[in-house]
């Protein structure tokens, strides 16, 4: 028995032969495999070292310059920008006489200008008599002078309805429609001044169970 186990022991070869023998073919195999994915990684690292090593003043050239707020500004073609006609509330008579109806509130102006010595009547009745106020007086007279026509023409205004304030502001845009219907030239500068907007406030009403429009009745506790 104890022979028969010593040559079969001698007939199977030891297992580090078996491991020698398969090393070379698993080593050649690995060093292939390695060999194909190192190849990639040293081509890119090559290309950042390359990158690294390029000189700064080269990569400043070649990045694009940044011209933000520098520079003049871009000129603006008023030609080729939409032209709106501007709205003309009036006409002239066949006199020659610029017609124009101004609105403030609950008061209405009717305007009439034509060429004259800066007679400025209203309800036949010279401004300075009717308008006692300062402020009042240069409202009314603030269009002409915009449109550097006080003292070249004649006004006559018939105004009715509202107060003070409100035959004052109707009384501007009258005056500046009728100036915008004489010379339509005249529109940019009554409009920078704001002589041909309808001021559209109104008094509020007054409200069931208030005393005003929003005025409460006296509280009383007791």
């Amino acid at each position: 028995m104890t022979d028969e186990r010593s040559e079969e022991v001698q007939s199977e070869p030891p297992a580090a032969e078996q491991a020698e023998s398969e090393t070379p073919v698993a080593a050649e195999a690995a060093e292939s495999v390695s060999a194909e994915t190192e190849a990639p990684q040293t081509e890119a690292a090559e290309t950042d070292v390359a990158e690294a090593e390029q000189p700064v003043e080269s990569v400043a050239e070649a990045a694009p310059e940044l011209t933000l707020g520098s520079g003049p500004p871009a000129e603006i073609d008023e030609a080729a920008q939409p032209h709106v006609k501007p709205v003309i509330r009036g006409k002239v008579d066949q006199f020659g006489v610029a017609m124009g109806t101004g609105r403030r509130k609950s008061a209405v102006a009717r305007v009439r200008i034509k060429d004259g010595s800066g007679d400025f009547t209203i309800n036949g009745r010279q401004v300075e008599d009717y308008f006692r106020t300062e402020r009042d007086r240069r409202l009314v007279e603030a269009p002409l002078r915009a449109a550097a026509e006080q003292g070249k023409v004649d006004v006559w205004v018939r105004v009715n309805g509202g107060g003070t304030t409100g035959q004052a502001g109707a009384i501007v845009l009258g005056v500046a429609r009728a100036l915008q219907v004489r010379d339509p030239g005249l529109h940019q500068a009554l409009s920078a001044g704001g002589y041909l907007t309808r001021d559209d406030r109104m008094v509020e009403r007054k409200k069931y169970g208030f005393r005003k429009a929003r005025r409460s009745f006296q509280f009383s506790k007791r």
